[in-house]
C-alpha cells in the first residue's frame, strides 16, 4: 500500500469516527425521550386539554399553539426573506453597504434567542400595545428566523450558474422575468433547506415566546390572533421544572411530540426538495 493510500484510509477512518461522536449521542437521546415518553402517547394525550394542574389530561391546546405559531412565523419570514435574498444578489450593487448589510445578516443569526425575546416584548408587546399574543409572538420569532432564510436563500441564488442570466437577458427577458423563470425554479430546494432549518429552531424555542405569547396554563384554544396560547417548548419546561408531581412520562411525551413535529416538517421538505430537484435539472 503506497502512502497516498494509507492516507486517505486514515482520514476517512477519522473522518467516521467524528460522524459517529456526532450521530451516536443524538440517538442516544432520541432512544432515551422515546423510551419514557412512549407510554403517554394516547389519544387522550393528543386531542384533550390539561386538566388537574396539568398532572392529568393532553397537551391539545399546545401543538395547536404552536403550529399557529410556526405558520404565523412562516407567513411573516419567508416573503420577506426571500425577497430580501433576491434583492441582494440579483439587484443590489456590491458597495460598502450592501456588505455592511449581509455581514449584518450572518451577525444576526448568532444573536442568543433571549434578546430577540426581549426586543419583541420592548417593541411589539409594549411599544405598539400588540399585548401578549399569537401576532406579538409571531413577529418575534420571524425576526429571529429571517437572517437564516435570507442567508440560505442568498447562497442558493448563487448557486445557479450566471449563464442561466445571461442567456435569458440576451432574448429579450427582463431581469425579474429572468430572476421568476430562470433562476428561482433552480434555487427552490436550498430555499426550502434554509426555510425549514428556521422554522425548526422556532418551532423549538423557549425564551421568545416566553415574553411575547406563551401562557402558564390556558386550556382552551386561542379566539384571535391576539390571544395567548400554549406553547409545546414552553409547556415542556413547565411540567418539568414548575409543577411539582407531574408524571414523568408526561414530560417525555411532550418533548417526544415536539420532535416528532420537527422531525414532520423536515420530512415535508425533504420531500418537496427532492420533487423539485427531479423536475429542474443542471
Amino acid at each position: 500500500m503506497n502512502r497516498a493510500k494509507l492516507r486517505q484510509n486514515i482520514a476517512f477512518t477519522v473522518l467516521g469516527l467524528i460522524t459517529l461522536l456526532v450521530v451516536v449521542p443524538i440517538l442516544l437521546v432520541l432512544y432515551y425521550v422515546i423510551r419514557h415518553g412512549w407510554n403517554a402517547i394516547t389519544w387522550e394525550f393528543l386531542t384533550a386539554a390539561p386538566r388537574n394542574g396539568m398532572k392529568e389530561g393532553g397537551i391539545y391546546p399546545a401543538i395547536v399553539g404552536t403550529v399557529l405559531l410556526i405558520t404565523g412565523t412562516m407567513a411573516f419570514s419567508l416573503p420577506l426573506g426571500i425577497l430580501s435574498a433576491i434583492y441582494l444578489v440579483e439587484y443590489a450593487r456590491d458597495t460598502l453597504f450592501t456588505r455592511l448589510i449581509k455581514l449584518s445578516v450572518v451577525n444576526l443569526s448568532g444573536i442568543p434567542s433571549i434578546v430577540y425575546g426581549l426586543f419583541g416584548f420592548t417593541l411589539f408587546v409594549v411599544f405598539m400595545r400588540m399585548g401578549a399574543s399569537i401576532l406579538a409572538g409571531s413577529l418575534t420569532l420571524a425576526i429571529m428566523s429571517l437572517p437564516v432564510i435570507i442567508t440560505a436563500t442568498k447562497e442558493a441564488l448563487e448557486a445557479v450558474p450566471m449563464v442561466y442570466r445571461e442567456i435569458s437577458l440576451s432574448l429579450g427577458a427582463t431581469r425579474w422575468q429572468t430572476v421568476r423563470s430562470c433562476v428561482l425554479p433552480y434555487a427552490i430546494p436550498g430555499i426550502l433547506t434554509g426555510t425549514v432549518l428556521s422554522l425548526s429552531r422556532a418551532a423549538g424555542e423557549t425564551a421568545p415566546i416566553l415574553f411575547t405569547v406563551a401562557a402558564f396554563y390556558l386550556p382552551r384554544l386561542p379566539r384571535s390572533m391576539f390571544d395567548q396560547v400554549m406553547a409545546l417548548p414552553y409547556h415542556l419546561y413547565v411540567i418539568s421544572t414548575q409543577v411539582p408531581n407531574v408524571p414523568e412520562k408526561f414530560s417525555f411525551g411532550t418533548g417526544l411530540v415536539l420532535i416528532a413535529l420537527v422531525c414532520l416538517m423536515n420530512l415535508v421538505s425533504i420531500i418537496l426538495r427532492a420533487h423539485f430537484r427531479k423536475k429542474k435539472q443542471w
